[in-house]
């Protein structure tokens, strides 16, 4: 009996091919590290008067120790319970004061080991809010820009629905949600009082597949315990605080533009457990600053079916008037909320001005409202969209004169990025309201843009004439350097700063005075961490696929290359949806930016020996019905890339495809339906679409309206085609909409029952992106571990290929 049981014994000991279980993390080549560990452009936020410039240092990558801290997941929040509050691993360690004119720096005075968010200038520029997270909560602290003198003036803040504070516009005072008193955390009863019944009588109620929602009575309890917070008014000078109205679970706090009002989002039950909170009822309100409301906007239902692509019925996207001190815009549909619903009109604008008692409608849409930008003295930017054309129209309105009528003065597809005539350029008006950067006689406004072409993006900085709706060209980089518009420091636009990188120079900000062309001056000296990375050779390939459609993409070469000698291949991709040929054609991205990794990026590959073919358009062309044949367009596309890598003599024939969310979707069906690759790696993907039946990605269709498309696109339905390694991963607390870690579960289960090579990760605490500085080396390892067995060529001693 012994002997049988050590027999056994040592057969589960042998590691054999069906193996699982929990393994140490995997460390990447020294090179990996390095470009890892290096320090990044810090975040570059200008004073509205042009004046200074706040650089913000990010922290470093968070440990996998910072992940494993306690988070619950209630109506689609994951809240940090020791500090009530977003759970979050990143923000900022160090702030620095730049003053434009003199060059000169000062640091600001911020907490040993600071976690810094929720950075936000006075209306005045005078001073500068954030919130620093403690191991006990979130505190407000208060910097003078002069100096850089900073000091704490409120603890025991509510971050649980983002930054929990906002500047009044006399810049002494701030609106801040705080954690009121509360009885201890409510505990789950360890015996039920009996089952969880959901129901639903008649009425479709269709949802897209949400993360994170509420479960149980105990999770209500919860959601309800750390969402709950109290309204106070901060003196910025001493910390004084005054509370405003009782404690309750306001999403959203909005200070009026004339200072004396607040719109306050104050969610009510009951909860449901199939939507987010957003779509829990909610009222509107505005406050006095005694904390009195002074009238309910709207009181908004719950909200459980929204049609597919809809919007919910009644008012919606409520926003102040930044040029008055108190008027309400909203949205209402006309058309039932149904963008699927024939309609002549789809939404109307509607303002409400002081006493809130006579709504004006600004004018109605054709389309779905897609947005509204404020300028000064009424001047506004109403945009409207369709899904299924692409159609984006811009209109120009004077809100004092609705009667004038409306002006268009953008008229295009979405899909044609050689026609986009860019953003507008914002600022913030002396309230501290956000609103279009404007001429000094309001006549211009300032446009920035992509610069796409046929050669590559060239951004761009216009100005645009509101009334003869002409724009003109004030700057646009050159045909040698990657460099775009960050910000516009004044209303001439004499003054920017540029974020600019090259082929060799890394990214850094300049000061660019737009008078005269030489004038630069260099705000940041961000180096390299890796020489080989200056010397990296990369092209912007273009080819077409064999029905004609123009395809393109970036190749980047080895740091080893050596010219003329054919190296492996990995194709990173992920496949997009057009209504036409001619937008799926156009060309994307720039042979001009610096190849300088950050998380788990592919292009660490580019340090193995590897080319990596990045993002080459897999279009899916033909609108709503594109997916009739997703299979055919995305292999087609695939196979022209290939054969043109080919003929160039560039690639040797071994090519890998790996892809992360919709991008290993793609990738286990070109496993499933081609040989053209040697392996595959798949990243918290969704592969079994029969689990969001209600669409994905731009699939609007149902399961139900459409199943022979589902199943022919789902890479689970045909995981008995796949015959090449597959290598998958995911995180564990995924938090995207619809790539549950089931998904690459279930996925595994189907490849190992039917005797696929294939192996599966699961990273501990990581969400839909990776951020542990452990789990991100540990990806990268792991690529490069199965691309070296699976797809370099091996000689036949060597043992490797599949």
């Amino acid at each position: 009996m012994v002997r049988v049981r050590l027999v056994l014994l040592a057969v589960f000991l042998v590691p054999f091919h069906a193996a699982s279980s929990q393994a140490p993390y995997k460390t990447p080549p020294p090179i990996v590290e390095r470009i890892l560990d290096a320090p990044r452009l810090p975040l570059l936020i200008a004073s509205s008067d042009g004046a200074r410039l706040l650089l913000a240092e990010r922290t470093a990558m968070p440990s996998i120790v910072d992940l494993a801290q306690p988070m619950l997941r209630l109506a689609g929040v994951r809240i940090n319970p020791h500090t009530t509050s977003r759970f979050s691993v990143f923000g900022y360690r160090a702030l620095t004061v730049r003053d434009v004119a003199s060059g000169a720096e000062r640091a600001v005075e911020v907490p040993e080991h600071a976690k810094i968010s929720s950075i936000s200038w006075a209306p005045d520029n005078a001073h500068v809010a954030f919130v620093q997270e403690g191991d006990d909560g979130l505190a407000l602290w208060i910097a003078d820009a002069a100096t850089g003198a900073a000091q704490s003036v409120l603890a025991g803040l509510n971050g649980v629905f983002g930054s929990p504070c906002a500047w009044l516009p006399d810049s002494a005072r701030l609106l801040c949600r705080v954690v009121p008193p509360r009885e201890p955390v409510p505990e789950a009863s360890p015996v039920p009082v009996g089952p969880i019944v959901q129901r639903n009588v008649g009425g479709a109620a269709p949802v897209r597949t949400y993360q994170d929602l509420l479960t149980t009575p105990h999770d209500e309890a919860l959601f309800t315990y750390y969402a709950t917070s109290q309204l106070v008014l901060v003196e910025a000078a001493t910390g004084n605080s005054t509370p405003l109205g009782e404690p309750a679970i306001l999403s959203r706090v909005a200070p009026s533009p004339g200072g004396d009002l607040v719109m306050v989002t104050r969610v009510e039950g009951p909860f449901s457990y199939q939507v987010p909170f957003s779509r829990f009822p909610q009222d509107i309100e505005l406050w006095n600053l005694d904390g009195v409301r002074v009238v309910t906007i709207a009181s908004i239902p719950l909200t459980e079916g929204v049609p597919i692509g809809g919007v919910r019925t009644g008012p919606r996207s409520f926003s102040w008037r930044p040029d008055q001190p108190a008027t309400i815009v909203f949205v209402e549909a006309l058309d039932g909320g149904d963008t699927r619903r024939p309609a002549r009109e789809r939404d109307r604008v509607v303002a409400l001005a002081a006493p809130f008692t006579a709504p004006l409608e600004l004018g109605r849409l054709e389309l779905r409202y897609g947005g509204i930008s404020w300028g000064r003295d009424g001047v506004a930017l109403v945009s409207e969209f369709e899904r299924r054309s692409r159609q984006l129209r811009t209109w120009k309105i004077d809100a004092d004169d609705p009667s004038a009528g409306w002006r268009i003065i953008v008229d295009r597809s979405t899909e044609d990025r050689y026609s986009d005539p860019g953003s507008p350029v914002f600022t913030r008006n002396a309230s501290g309201h956000r609103v279009l950067l404007q001429s000094r006689n309001g006549d211009w406004i300032y446009l920035r843009g992509a610069g796409a072409s046929p050669e590559g993006d060239r951004p761009f900085l216009d100005r645009y004439h509101l009334n003869d709706r002409k724009a003109e060209r004030l700057w646009q980089a050159g045909d040698d350097v990657y460099e775009s518009v960050v910000a516009v420091l004044d209303d001439r636009a004499s003054t920017v700063v540029t974020r600019q990188e090259s082929r060799t120079s890394p990214p850094n900000y300049l000061l660019r005075d737009m008078r005269r062309a030489a004038a630069t001056a260099a705000i940041t000296h961000t180096e390299s961490p890796a020489p080989a990375l200056a010397q990296l050779r990369r092209e912007l390939l273009t080819y077409e696929r064999a029905d004609g459609v123009g395809l393109s993409g970036t190749l980047y070469y080895p740091t080893d290359y050596v010219e003329g000698q054919p190296v492996p291949v990995i194709f990173w991709i992920y496949p997009r949806e057009f209504a036409s040929a001619a937008a799926a054609s156009q060309v994307r991205g720039s042979a001009n930016r610096f190849v300088l990794p950050t998380g788990a990026s592919r292009l660490f590959l580019l340090t193995q020996g590897y080319a990596v073919f990045d993002n080459p358009t897999l279009p899916v062309v033909g609108g709503d019905t594109a997916n009739n044949t997703y299979v055919e367009q995305t292999v087609a596309g695939a196979q022209a890339a290939i054969d043109y890598l080919m003929e160039r003599g560039i690639a040797d024939g071994n090519f890998g495809v790996a892809g992360h969310s919709y991008g290993a979707f793609a990738t286990a069906n070109l496993l499933a339906h081609s040989d053209l690759f040697r392996a595959g790696i798949a990243r918290s993907g969704a592969y079994n679409r029969s689990l969001t039946p209600f669409g994905f990605q731009a699939e609007r269709r149902t399961f139900w309206e459409a199943p022979e498309v589902y199943l022919r696109m789902m890479p689970f339905a045909h995981a008995d085609k796949i015959n090449e390694p597959i290598l998958l991963i995911h995180g564990m607390n995924d938090n995207n909409s619809g790539t549950f870690p089931v998904q690459s579960q279930r996925m595994y289960h189907a490849l190992k029952g039917l005797g696929a090579t294939v192996e599966y990760v699961q990273l501990p605490f990581e969400s839909h992106g990776y951020a542990s500085r452990e789990s991100v080396g540990d990806v990268i390892a792991r690529m490069i571990e199965w691309f070296d067995r699976y797809v370099k060529a091996h000689d036949a001693a060597s043992g490797g290929g599949d």
